[in-house]
């Protein structure tokens, strides 16, 4: 037993013994229940995962969690040394975050309409011109300077001008989600396919290759390992611009759902809200590694 796995069964059972401890109220049922989850799902990764690297970072992240909870429980729970209304007690909100669940459920689709809507596009739009501009060179000289320009500039400034032109929130948040996941995947499309060893495409030339298949065969596969980085930075500012848009202007989802209840300051559904989005944001980067990996298997 490595020494992480060892700090991770004491915080565990540290935890346990606070929750435990008689008290004036009720035990915290909730919180026992999601520290036995995370050191479940800690010890079945040790049982059942070979890989060293994946078992350490298994009991890294279980430590991390406990550690947190353990801190959060005590300072509110037990000895009360932060603010009530700053910081609820984790029983309060893990109560509220069962209940709001179905609430913050149709947020999420809504949210994810707009997100899915606008990084497709992105993804239409930006893939076969990063290959076009990436392929031709005199095209890239012409488009580079553009991009140097652009490229940079946040698209979350686009927010206001957006909403004010565009007929609906709905087509304002689509096209600044657009925006902001477009240069990540089109600069990394272009960086791709010039990065491709030029022997490499020399040798399928002589082979007589046409274009269209140079391009389908040998350009864009080369270029997957760079497209797929830039999918995936693209993911997580389409996220964060879709949290932003829905923070200004929204009636719903789960950005607003975390502003609405802030402009009242009911502290307890805010912090389930910023849960349930870390939540949200690490099964979409669980599911875009996934496909990585799936895309990129002849890698290995």
């Amino acid at each position: 037993m490595n020494q992480v796995t060892t700090t991770s069964n004491l915080l565990f059972i540290t935890l346990l013994a606070a929750i435990l401890w008689p008290s004036a109220g009720p035990v915290p049922w909730h919180l026992l229940t999601v520290a036995i989850v995370v050191k479940a799902i800690d010890l079945i990764m040790l049982a059942t995962v070979k890989n060293e690297a994946s078992r350490r970072g298994s009991s890294d992240v279980s430590a991390i969690i406990l550690a947190i909870l353990l801190a959060w429980y005590v300072a509110t729970s037990r000895f009360i040394v932060l603010d009530k209304m700053l910081f609820p007690q984790p029983e309060a909100v893990l109560t509220l975050f069962v209940a709001e669940l179905p609430d913050m459920l149709k947020g999420l689709v809504n949210s994810l309409i707009l997100l899915v809507s606008g990084y497709l596009l992105a993804v239409a739009t930006a893939l076969p011109l990063g290959l076009l501009v990436g392929w031709r060179v005199r095209l890239f000289h012409a488009v580079n300077p553009f991009t140097k320009v652009l490229g940079p500039i946040p698209p979350i400034v686009y927010i206001p001008y957006a909403i004010a032109l565009l007929p609906s929130f709905r087509a304002a948040s689509i096209f600044v989600i657009f925006i902001g996941a477009f240069w990540p995947i089109f600069i990394n499309t272009v960086n791709g396919v010039f990065n491709i060893p030029k022997g490499l495409l020399d040798s399928a030339r002589v082979l007589g290759l046409k274009e269209h298949t140079l391009l389908l065969r040998v350009i864009l596969p080369g270029a997957m390992p760079s497209i797929c980085t830039g999918a995936t930075l693209a993911l997580v500012f389409a996220f964060v611009l879709l949290t932003a848009a829905e923070l200004i202007g929204a009636n719903s989802g789960i950005g607003w759902y975390v502003k609405n209840f802030a402009d009242f300051a009911d502290y307890p559904r805010v912090v389930v809200g910023i849960i349930f989005i870390s939540l949200v944001v690490l099964v979409i980067t669980f599911g875009t590694e996934r496909l990585e990996r799936h895309l990129l298997r002849w890698r290995n």
